[in-house]
């Protein structure tokens, strides 16, 4: 199992766990996920934080 799909599951059961109930448990259990998500694509290095923030390695 890659580190963005563990990611991805790490941040659905925190999110579970944070809260269980209505539709507002689902939407943190949605953004619970997506954090979780971004986490292992980060720890895959699939995801470049200097790309999606628009810094860039290159100073002029």
């Amino acid at each position: 199992m890659s580190k963005t799909t563990v990611g991805l599951l790490v941040g659905l059961i925190l999110g579970i766990v944070a809260y269980f109930g209505t539709f507002l448990a689902f939407l943190v259990v949605t953004l619970f996920g997506a954090a979780g998500l971004v986490v292992g694509l980060i720890l895959d290095n699939k995801l470049d934080l200097g790309t999606v923030l628009g810094s860039s390695s290159s100073r002029r």
